[in-house]
Order: structure tokens, then C-alpha cells, then sequence
């Protein structure tokens, strides 16, 4: 067969090449078509269309009226005196289509096509702006709209602190006219506001804007007005670690023109934090959650009622911390400071520069500037009241008698259990021991390497399965001090982490209530990682409950309202400074003899330490918060008892 040269092409294979496929020509009609259907959405181009439209119509009209008014036949009206049937049924439906009694059939078809223009197009700008309207309505839905009020508070970012960050702010703002706190995430606006709607209650006065948007892009950013903001919040969602919340607090940084505002920011890695704080100059607060999570759930563990005491300074509720100058006290002692409120409780001292000093020496002179640093119910009581020399000179101060060594249980395990361990120990006496158990589904063994966490310290571990056989067996082994019960957060979800807890309590509880198994009662410190589940978790009759999302949200809340308050929590959640504990009352005064709180403040200053409340013991309530007594008046008469505690700012002791 000869070849068709003309069918082919040639190139570079040796086949040759297909032909390029003929491009259909677009005719004028589907070009109209396509430029109508993206006119629907854009409105201005759309409303042109329809007034083309109508004068196209109007000008089809005039013509079709001339014509049909030409023919004899149709533009002859009807006799009024000799209507046929059809003239009737005419003057019937024109009414039910709102039409005149038209007298000729010209008139007639020239009302039909009018009647059924008007609805056409009526219809297509009704449809048009019902479109319109819902489209509006969803964007308002999405949150895309800009903030224009300043003075908010913004929080950027989603996770479980977020409910209990915006129940403190409540608290804390209300006494202010108008008060505002700025959600922005990525979630949408409906799922924000159902959440809070379900998760908070006792707002108050406080107004909540959620907005939807990116918060580590600028241009979204801009949308949240954070010149104008009172002070921001960067939440850590808990899914990518520090990476999202420095993305963010770059992108604040590039739209941001207010110097002056204070950046908080939720971070994990330590050294992430000090390089963000030093690159910004102070302007970003870190919060290191994690860490201030393991040191009250250490602390808890071995001084009954702690946890309560951490909880009142950090919410907003009771007892708060001011910073206040007095004058009278200038170029006198720290110790002078510590009796010289009557209604206050005097911890540490901010010299004129801005630094920080907790618990320093009773020698310490006050400088020009400085201001005390107090514990008080409100800023009117931190009232200078005059130095008090006589109860220094009556303070006794008693020998510390050797601390024995302790022996801790823990049930359950994530890599939050490392860093309370690390904390615990720095606690624990020489010759003690801490016992690990975590089920093997749940744990894997590798998990247990490296748990030397200080000298002294025996640390050994266990694999088990979790029922009670396991629990008995290893409660007998020996008497413990304490028993803590941690979330097992990095192998299944919050909520099932909370109710494994909440299971190892109850079997627990009947460790030590069923008589002659061997089992001695000891005190029972559980981790909660969600506080919705705190109130069934103390069905269980725990001693001291930890709930780990509203620590980290009470501290975020606290440094957002004062920023001066940032180096004070971290002095106090930094095992390295002054700590927070509750000592044997014998230490600072004899069992049965009556003595006023004035007396414990001074006999713990000669000690070194700062006093600032004291802890009822013996109670039977099973909670350890109770008889807890915070900032007492200085003229308050006490009677120690040996279950008492006195409860002081001092360096940590092992």
C-alpha cells in the first residue's frame, strides 16, 4: 500500500509524530455562557449582565408589539356586549397573573411575555441576592472579619488550656468596664464556640470574638489588630512541639508596631525558650508548662496540701502576689520587711532595676526604688504596718533533725514521669527509693533506660499487666511513703489516659480499705490531664489531684495579666531557687502552746525562710487542701499540733 506522507509528521523519533489534535472553535454562545456563570459570582459584573439583559428585552419588545399591533386580526378588540368563553376564562386568569382586562390579542401575548420576563428576571436577582446574603452570612460564620476594638486580650492558637485560661481572665477582669479576650486559630469559628460554650461557665461580664485564620501567617495575623492588644497568648497545640508557637511569634513580630507589648508563649524545650526570649529582648515570656506540671505533681507527692497553696497564687481567686514600694522601708533589712504586715505576707524583693530576689538573706538591705514582693488578698492590704524588733527578739530557732530516707510507688508512666521524678528527687533524702510500674501494652522497656535521676536515690521498674494481683504484689513489697499515680499521655488518648488513673485509684482504695491483706494506707497523689474529669477523679478520695491543663492555663492567665510576675513563678518552679514547702510546725514551735502567726513568721526568719501560711493536719476528708490556711493576720493565735505545718518560701533542702 503507498504511503500517505501527507497524514504524517516527522521529528525526532523515527515512528514520526501524531498530529497536534484541531482545537474546536468556542462559538459565540458558549462564550457567553462562560462569561455569565463567573459574573454570578462576582456582583457588580452580574448586575450589569441583567441591565444589558433588560434593555435587550425592552428593545425585543417594541419591536414585537409593532408587529402584532400591524395585524388586523389581533389588534381588533373584543365585543363587550358578545364575550365567547375564552374572553371570560382571559379576564379570570389575568387576575389570578395580576394582569389588566388587555382588550386585543396583541395586547394579550404583548402581557404574557412581559409577565414572564418580570418573573424570569425577578427571580434570577431574588436568587442572586439570597446567594448573596448566605454567602455573607458564611463568611461572617468562618470569622474572616477584622478586629477594630483594642485593649483585648488575643489568644493565639487551640488547645484544652484554653478553657480555663478564659475562666481566670474572667475573674481576674472583673472590675474592668469592658473586658475582651481574641481567639484566633485555625479551627472554625463554630467548633470555638460550641467548644467554650460547653467547656466554660461563670464568665461573667468577659466577651469572647473567636476569629479563624492562621496565626503563623502575617497577612492573617493583620485581621487580629495585635498592635492594639493589652498583651497576647501563644498557645502550644501539642502536636508539632515549639515549631508552630515560634512560626507564630515571628509572624507577631513582622505586623506587630507596638514595642511595649508583652508576648507569652507556650514552649516545652528549655533552651528554645531562653533563645527566644534573649532574640526578642524580653518581649516574649515563655511558659514552660511541662515543667512547672512536674514540679507541683513532684511537690504534691511529698508535702501534703502543697498543690492547694501552688493553686492559690496561681489563680485568681483568694491570695495574690503584688509588687508594692514603701517608702518607710528603704535602706532597711529583708527581715525588717517580714513583720511589717499585718495582712500580708512578704516574699521576696524587686530591686529598682526590674530583677528579682525571693526569699534573700534577712540581711539583705532595701534599696532606693525597690518594691516588696507580698502575698495578700488584695493590693490595699500589702500596708505597711511598722517593724515589729520585739518578736525577733523572742524567735527561737530549732535544730532540723535528720530527714529519713522515703520510699515512693509509681503507677503508671510517659515522659512526663521523668521529669517529676527529676524534680522528686531533688527532694529525697539519701537511702531512698523510687518503684516504677506501668503496663507493657502500654510501655515499652526502653522507656526505663537512663532513670538515675539523683545520688542516693534507688530507682527500679517493673512491667505488669495492671490488674489488681500486680497492684497487691507490689504494694506489699514494702511500705511506701507515697504512691503517685501518672497518665500514661504518650500512649493512648487524654481521655482514656484519665480513665485509667481514675481505675488505678479505685483499685487502689481497695488495696487499703480491705482488711488484713497487707497492705498499710499511704497517701495517694493522681495526675489528671483534663480538668473536666477533676471532680469525678476526687470520687475516689485521692489525697492531693493534679490537674495538668489547668496548671500550665493558671500560670499563662497570671503572666498575661502582670508581666513582672514571669521571673517570680520561675524562681518559684525552678528547683535551683527558692521553693514553696510545708515543714513540721515543731520546727518553729512547741505542740500545745498557743502562739501567734507574728511569732512563726519571725522564728521561720531566723531560719531563713519566708512564712506565709500555715496547714491544719489531721484532717479526715481525705483531701489534702483542707485545713490549708493561707496569709493569716499577724495577730492570729495558733496552737501546733504534730500533724501542723507552717507553710514558708525557702531554699530546697535534701
Amino acid at each position: 500500500m503507498p504511503e500517505n506522507k501527507s497524514a504524517r509528521t516527522f521529528g525526532q523519533g523515527a515512528q514520526g509524530e501524531i498530529a497536534a489534535p484541531v482545537q474546536n472553535k468556542v462559538g459565540l454562545w458558549a462564550r457567553l455562557r462562560y462569561h455569565f456563570d463567573n459574573s454570578v459570582a462576582q456582583g457588580g459584573t452580574f448586575v450589569l449582565y441583567v441591565l444589558l439583559l433588560m434593555m435587550v428585552i425592552a428593545l425585543i419588545m417594541v419591536g414585537v408589539r409593532a408587529g402584532l399591533t400591524s395585524i388586523p386580526a389581533l389588534s381588533t378588540p373584543a365585543d363587550p356586549a358578545n364575550l365567547s368563553f375564552f374572553d371570560l376564562f382571559w379576564a379570570s386568569f389575568t387576575k389570578i397573573l395580576s394582569l389588566g382586562g388587555e382588550p386585543t390579542w396583541s395586547d394579550r401575548i404583548i402581557a404574557i411575555l412581559y409577565w414572564a420576563t418580570t418573573t424570569a428576571l425577578t427571580a434570577s436577582v431574588i436568587g442572586y441576592v439570597v446567594g448573596a446574603i448566605q454567602r455573607t452570612f458564611a463568611r461572617l460564620r468562618k470569622g474572616r472579619s477584622p478586629i477594630i476594638e483594642t485593649g483585648h486580650t488575643l489568644i493565639l492558637g487551640w488547645s484544652s488550656r484554653v478553657f480555663p485560661i478564659l475562666e481566670e481572665l474572667a475573674i481576674a477582669n472583673q472590675n474592668v468596664r469592658k473586658p475582651l479576650v481574641v481567639i484566633f486559630s485555625t479551627l472554625e469559628r463554630d467548633a470555638m464556640e460550641d467548644e467554650i460554650e460547653s467547656r466554660t461557665e461563670n464568665l461573667g461580664k468577659l466577651r469572647i470574638v473567636t476569629r479563624t485564620g492562621d496565626p503563623t501567617n502575617p497577612i492573617d495575623l493583620k485581621r487580629t489588630n495585635i498592635s492594639g492588644a493589652k498583651s497576647v497568648i501563644v498557645l502550644d497545640p501539642d502536636t508539632s512541639g515549639d515549631a508552630t508557637v515560634v512560626s507564630t511569634v515571628l509572624a507577631i513580630k513582622a505586623v506587630n508596631s507596638n514595642p511595649n507589648l508583652k508576648i507569652v508563649a507556650e514552649l516545652d524545650d528549655a533552651e528554645t525558650a531562653e533563645a527566644i526570649s534573649i532574640a526578642t529582648q524580653g518581649q516574649v515570656i515563655p511558659v514552660r508548662s511541662h515543667d512547672v506540671i512536674a514540679r507541683v505533681t513532684a511537690q504534691a507527692s511529698r508535702q501534703p496540701g502543697l498543690s492547694a497553696v501552688i493553686l492559690d497564687l496561681l489563680d485568681f481567686d483568694g491570695d495574690e502576689i503584688y509588687f508594692t514600694h514603701i517608702p518607710a522601708l528603704e535602706g532597711k533589712t529583708y527581715g525588717d520587711a517580714l513583720l511589717s504586715f499585718n495582712t500580708a505576707s512578704v516574699i521576696g524583693l524587686q530591686n529598682a532595676d526590674g530583677t528579682v530576689h525571693l526569699n534573700p538573706k534577712t540581711t539583705t538591705k532595701i534599696g532606693k526604688g525597690s518594691r516588696v514582693i507580698a502575698i495578700a488578698s488584695d493590693d490595699d492590704k500589702v500596708h505597711f504596718t511598722g517593724i515589729r524588733e520585739e518578736l525577733v527578739k523572742k524567735s527561737t530557732k530549732i535544730a532540723t533533725p535528720a530527714a529519713k530516707p522515703e520510699h515512693i510507688l509509681v503507677i503508671g508512666w510517659s515522659e512526663m514521669g521523668r521529669s517529676v521524678l527529676s524534680e522528686l528527687a531533688q527532694f529525697l533524702p539519701k537511702g531512698s527509693s523510687i518503684h516504677i510500674l506501668a503496663q507493657k501494652r502500654l510501655v515499652a522497656a526502653d522507656q526505663f533506660q537512663d532513670l538515675n535521676f539523683a545520688a542516693g536515690v534507688k530507682v527500679t521498674t517493673a512491667s505488669v499487666t495492671g490488674d489488681m494481683a500486680d497492684l497487691t504484689e507490689a504494694a506489699k513489697a514494702r511500705h511506701y511513703n507515697e504512691v503517685i499515680v501518672l497518665g500514661y499521655r504518650n500512649a493512648i488518648t487524654a481521655a482514656e489516659a484519665d480513665a485509667q488513673t481514675m481505675l488505678t485509684m479505685l483499685q487502689m482504695n481497695r488495696l487499703f480499705e480491705t482488711p488484713n491483706n497487707g497492705v498499710e494506707p499511704t497517701r495517694l497523689v493522681a495526675e489528671i490531664l483534663d480538668g473536666r474529669k477533676a471532680e469525678i477523679a476526687r470520687v475516689a478520695a485521692v489525697d492531693d489531684l493534679v490537674v495538668s491543663d489547668n496548671l500550665a492555663a493558671l500560670l499563662i492567665a497570671q503572666v498575661s495579666e502582670s508581666a513582672a510576675l514571669a521571673p517570680v513563678f520561675d524562681d518559684l518552679f525552678d528547683a535551683d531557687g527558692a521553693s514553696i514547702s510545708i515543714r513540721d510546725i515543731t520546727l518553729y514551735a512547741a505542740k500545745g502552746k498557743a502562739v501567734s502567726y507574728a511569732q512563726l513568721v519571725a522564728n521561720a526568719r531566723s531560719r531563713g525562710e519566708s512564712a506565709i501560711g500555715y496547714r491544719v493536719g489531721g484532717n479526715n476528708s481525705g483531701d489534702a487542701a483542707q485545713g490549708v490556711q493561707m496569709n493569716p493576720d499577724k495577730d492570729t493565735m495558733f496552737t501546733p499540733k504534730a500533724t501542723d505545718g507552717l507553710v514558708v518560701v525557702a531554699d530546697t533542702i535534701r
